[in-house]
């Protein structure tokens, strides 16, 4: 690290908890404060860019390959470092957040690789997020073992997945944390703290510090990570290159921008992951104006739509020809106590994860450790003895632009049962994310902040086109808040409501639904401790 001082300290606005002092070191938050120094400005510029991006397309802009970068799309040479330690391999992939009873569970369930996830699957309290950071310490020090009141032991065994990091996105604060007066960026503070105490503990163990990058949308803010990533190998001498990440393509600019992408990462990049449900919340986002961009149900938008499925083969042949792993979606079923329901379930996610195998990806996402068993035997059944299948180089794939925006072949008015649906699912996301709780299961599937996402703006733009009725809708809210209130009778229902309220029914769309209930969130705990 630098002897020179920094302009300014980081500073803790959140009192102290157990084992805080362990991350919150002097050290640590002096890293965490030379990031946000050097990359703060060039954030807020790119979150700017962003919302004249908006404009641009609402005005009009038609959305293209950018023809300032065929070169890089045309220039057969290139490759991306190849696969670091404990990433050769990765046809299962288990997602959760990283608290210790899912990293045991995680770390345990066969999956070649864990994503402790900080971002759509944690609800970002502090003691959350320095205690996914605690979890993910003691994970890798092996002593995260611990027994439940109830005499349930959970240990690690001898094989554990490996270790990835999903940070929050760059749209986030972190308010706990501040530097020159202002909230240190999210994705900063979980990226940088795992960092600090981890990447050498990794290195030794034979790994490395790996991540997996969300919710960007174009080339620049994968080039701001990669310049992150060359400073911050820098400040803790680490060897250039160490650090690996693969990239989240849930946003409908991203996809244009996949080549790009991979380009500005090259040396550090791990592929690409096809993301589900934040890619068509990205698309109503952006085209939530035009009714050629109508979404029916979200049940009804499966992978196999074109659109969709244009995505997934362009994924695929750029990942493949740039020798970067591809990796398919997540399978959020949670298996129950009914056979007959957990039977259907399962061959539903195999059915899914044989179309992945089929397309050419490397493996895939579950959500729950019992699905597992069922993303390897389709994913083992097509590698077999080969880590990967990097060698299909799809040159069968031509994806145009209107292939990615052909949403109109698919399109159709939403059902009652989807808008009831799409009600229950965000009101109870937000009352269990308000409670601290970031993944839900709910009617056997696990909801986190993408889900919510996607349901909040489906019911949006379905009252902007007004295929539903506000009347409908309300009479709806009412049913399920009152439902909410009866089932938790603590719950804040007025709170609820009012937060699904401010994200589905109000005129302008509202980017994301986060940053709306961190603030609720904080209020709530000042006006408690007070």
């Amino acid at each position: 690290m630098p002897t020179t001082a920094l302009t300014h300290p980081v500073r803790v606005l959140a009192a102290p908890g157990h084992r805080h002092d362990e991350i919150l070191t002097p050290a640590a938050l002096e890293f965490i404060g030379r990031l946000a120094e050097a990359f703060e400005p060039r954030r807020r510029t790119l979150l700017k860019e962003r919302r004249r991006q908006v404009l641009r397309l609402a005005s009009g802009s038609p959305l293209d390959f950018p023809r300032v970068t065929a070169a890089v799309r045309n220039d057969p040479t290139w490759r991306v470092a190849p696969p670091a330690p404990g990433l050769t391999d990765r046809r299962v992939e288990i997602t959760g957040p990283p608290d210790r009873r899912m990293a045991v569970d995680a770390l345990n369930s066969g999956a070649t690789v864990w994503m402790a996830d900080f971002e759509d699957a944690t609800a970002p309290t502090w003691d959350n997020i320095v205690g996914g950071q605690l979890t993910l310490l003691d994970a890798i020090e092996r002593s995260i073992d611990f027994t439940t009141p109830d005499g349930k032991d959970y240990r690690l065994g001898e094989e554990l997945a490996t270790i990835m990091v999903r940070p929050r996105g760059w749209h986030l604060d972190e308010e706990h944390l501040a530097y020159d007066g202002r909230p240190v960026p999210a994705a900063l503070v979980d990226f940088g703290l795992y960092l600090f105490h981890c990447a050498q503990r990794q290195i030794d163990a034979g790994y490395g510090p790996y991540f997996y990058l969300p919710k960007l949308e174009n080339r620049y803010e994968a080039r701001l990570w990669n310049d992150i990533f060359v400073l911050a190998q820098e400040l803790l001498g680490i060897p250039r290159g160490t650090i690996r990440a693969t990239v989240l393509i849930e946003t409908i600019t991203a996809a244009f921008e996949m080549e790009e992408i991979l380009y500005e990462l090259r040396e550090h990049s791990a592929g690409l992951n096809a993301g589900r449900w934040d890619y068509l919340f990205s698309i109503i986002k952006t085209f939530g104006h035009r009714t050629d961009f109508l979404l029916p149900d979200r049940a009804k938008v499966t992978m196999t739509a074109p659109f969709m499925r244009a995505c997934a083969e362009l994924l695929v042949r750029t990942c493949h020809r740039r020798g970067a792993h591809a990796i398919g979606g997540m399978a959020a079923q949670v298996p129950g106590k009914d056979p007959i329901t957990n039977e259907a379930a399962f061959a539903k996610v195999r059915l899914d994860k044989e179309r992945e195998a089929e397309d050419g990806f490397d493996g895939s996402w579950v959500a729950h450790p019992g699905l597992v068993p069922v993303c390897r035997e389709v994913f083992d059944s097509v590698l077999a003895d080969r880590p990967h299948q990097l060698d299909r180089t799809r040159d069968d794939v031509e994806v145009t632009a209107a292939d990615l925006l052909s949403v109109r072949r698919i399109s159709g008015p939403p059902t009652p049962e989807g808008l009831r649906t799409n009600i229950i699912v965000a009101l109870r996301y937000f009352a269990a994310w308000l409670r601290g709780q970031g993944a839900v299961a709910i009617d056997g599937l696990m909801e986190d902040a993408a889900t919510a996402e996607i349901a909040r703006v489906q019911v949006w733009q379905w009252l902007r086109h007004r295929v539903v009725d506000r009347e409908t809708v309300l009479r709806m809210l009412d049913d399920e808040t009152a439902a909410l209130g009866a089932e938790y009778p603590y719950a804040p229902v007025d709170e609820i409501r009012a937060l699904f309220e401010r994200n589905a029914l109000a005129g302008e769309l509202p980017l994301f639904f986060t940053p709306d209930a961190c603030a609720r969130h904080l209020v709530r705990r000042a006006e408690g401790a007070a």
